[in-house]
């Protein structure tokens, strides 16, 4: 399953080295393909991670709003999520891209036989051609270590056919003198951690070049993850939780080169610190643009909410203008109102005061010394307005007449009787009185 896996970057890294004739330029150019495919996903996790870290803030004020009720601050973290389009584990999850990778590069480098090459495993196996040249020629793994690990013999292998090449040329169509050379360091070799022991008869170099691997490789590990935290502008602004994880990483990411430049072949360790090296210009590019655009995008998104608080405020003064406006018209209206009713009361009393000047003056031209009673004791019919009674009114109706006018001139409604209707009504009475004798007298 493994070999399956690693066999498309196994004939990667075989159609590099075909092409440039060095194990060491094909590994980096190798480490530069896998940078530039990882490219988009890698810039995908920047941006992500960058997101989250501007979201700090706003996260932390959320926590402190919904303290205690974590439902709702799980609502709420979920729509700041969904409208700043970031999801928190994307940046996670593409980071750890490059270990996959590795881990295939790793399974091609220590198989360079059956993985780089393509080299049936039958002519490896006990009673191949290949296997049978190798012991023809006193093939022997002791000769290139000591350790007893099986693990790497096929890149002992690889050596020894490249050392005795025109034995093993027409063996097998698909072999490649594989030259694991350079600079001066043995690249299919894994560097000794127990500088102690260095037997330095080979050469100083071959030896100590060997052991500088793993430790720049850690060294550079450390410096890109150092620069990507550094080159974040808001991890101040992170809690303490995710302060620590950071810390973290900066101490196991180095931690984890190191062992790997010890464990593995060197060819891994140049690798490693390619990738670090490709890391950390990667890092400077994809955050410099990023940040402007961040930037961008924060200074539109503050600018939406700045014209959005406007627009608030300035409805809300409209409406306090309108609602302002509406009680000074109501006012205005009311206002009018009272005058008018105030100016037809101060009409209605000035009438009534000239109605009672005109009574009173009728009174005092009638002679009338008594008290004038109130309207509600005068009748308001049409023949009883300001109607006296007169005990003898049929006898002496000069006197009834006198006394209707007295009252009228008493009464509110007196300048509303009909005067010619009670002449008329007193002409009829005395029409109707009895005859006196000298009229009897005359008519007999």
């Amino acid at each position: 399953m493994l070999d399956a896996i690693a066999k498309p970057f196994g004939w990667l890294m075989m159609g590099l080295y075909e092409l440039t004739g060095n194990f060491g330029v094909a590994t980096i150019l190798f480490s530069l393909c896998v940078t530039l495919v990882l490219l988009p996903f890698m810039a995908k996790s920047k941006k992500s991670m960058m997101r989250m870290s501007r979201l700090t803030p706003r996260m932390q004020e959320l926590q402190r709003k919904h303290e205690g009720n974590q439902q709702k601050l799980n609502e709420e973290m979920a729509r700041l999520y969904r409208e700043e389009k970031v999801n928190p584990m994307s940046g996670c999850l593409w980071s750890l891209l490059p270990f996959p990778i590795l881990l295939a590069l790793y399974r091609a480098v220590v198989k360079p036989l059956t993985i780089m090459m393509g080299v049936d495993s039958a002519l490896l196996a006990s009673g191949g051609a290949i296997a049978n040249k190798l012991t023809e020629l006193g093939y022997a793994m002791s000769n290139y270590t000591s350790s007893g690990n099986t693990f790497y013999e096929e890149i002992y292998k690889a050596k020894f056919i490249s050392d005795h090449w025109s034995d093993f040329a027409g063996l097998s169509d698909k072999l490649v003198q594989m030259d694991y050379n350079f600079l001066g360091l043995d690249l299919s070799a894994t560097p000794n951690w127990k500088f102690w022991t260095f037997d330095l008869s080979a050469g100083a170099w071959a030896v100590i070049g060997l052991f500088l691997i793993p430790i720049i490789s850690t060294g550079l590990s450390y410096l890109s993850i150092y620069i990507s935290q550094k080159m974040n502008p808001t991890m101040g602004n992170m809690n303490a939780q995710q302060q620590s994880t950071n810390k973290t990483m900066l101490l196991i990411m180095p931690l984890m080169s190191l062992w790997i430049g010890f464990v593995m072949p060197a060819a891994m360790g140049l690798y490693w610190i390619m990738n670090s090296v490709l890391g950390v210009i990667r890092d400077v590019v994809l955050t410099g643009i990023f940040k402007k655009q961040l930037d961008k995008a924060d200074a539109e998104r503050i600018e939406r909410e700045r014209a959005r608080e406007e627009e608030l405020e300035r409805k809300r003064q409209e409406t306090e203008r309108l609602r302002a406006m509406n009680a000074t018209n109501v006012n205005r209206n009311t206002s009018k109102k009272k005058q008018q009713a105030q100016q037809k009361q101060q009409d209605t009393e000035r009438k009534a005061a000239a109605e009672r000047e005109e009574r009173a003056a009728r009174r005092e031209r009638l002679g009338v010394t008594e008290p004038e009673k109130p309207a509600s004791q005068v009748g308001n019919r049409r023949y009883a307005r300001g109607r006296a009674y007169v005990a003898d009114r049929f006898e002496n109706p000069e006197a009834a007449e006198e006394a209707t006018l007295a009252a009228a001139a008493e009464s509110e409604f007196g300048e509303s009787i009909d005067f010619d209707v009670e002449d008329d009504v007193l002409e009829s009475t005395a029409e109707n009185l009895p005859e006196n004798d000298e009229d009897q007298e005359n008519k007999r």
